[in-house]
């Protein structure tokens, strides 16, 4: 059976290319890549050698709690601006928090309105700037959403951040 490998791009839809663009580009940093010659509105950005972000405009609707998730090398900056920004979405997903892994998560919403997941490397734990964990936007502990419906995979020793064998 053939099998999957690693997610080669992620593609958003975006109501107007260039605000979007500007965020992706000067908020998260993100590196502008030639796209092919579509004959709509696009624009392609790296995050690594082998990872893309897509971004198309199309007059679409968005997902409430879809969303894609982007690890960031600095929480501290990022949490701070993103709350500058007003950005920050506690409504799908909570208030900004702590994963048992370490990690720091936070969600936020692009200019088209498409949610972000930021996300730190687990390893990076010890230099979360304290003040996060007393800001009005951060709560202690995993999201419950109050359902009780336990279906899925789950494990005490759960990480965002899995590493090759390779």
């Amino acid at each position: 059976m053939a099998k999957a490998v690693k997610i080669n791009h992620v593609a958003l839809i975006v109501s107007n290319l260039e605000e979007a663009c500007k965020f992706y580009e000067e908020e998260l940093g993100l590196e502008a890549i030639p796209a092919f010659l579509f004959d709509y509105p696009t624009a392609f950005f790296k995050f690594n050698e082998e990872q893309q972000l897509h971004l198309t405009e199309w007059e679409d609707s968005y997902s409430f709690r879809g969303h894609i998730c982007v690890q960031v090398d600095d929480i501290n900056t990022i949490f701070f601006r993103m709350k500058e920004l007003g950005i920050i979405d506690t409504r799908p997903w909570g208030k900004v928090r702590q994963l048992p892994d370490g990690a720091i998560q936070m969600f936020v919403r692009d200019p088209s309105g498409n949610l972000v997941e930021l996300s730190s490397d687990p390893k990076m734990k010890d230099s979360i700037d304290p003040k996060i964990f007393e800001d009005e936007l951060y709560k202690e502990g995993i999201y419950v959403s109050g359902r009780n419906d336990f279906r899925g995979y789950k494990s005490k020793d759960a990480t965002l951040y899995h590493k090759s064998d390779e």
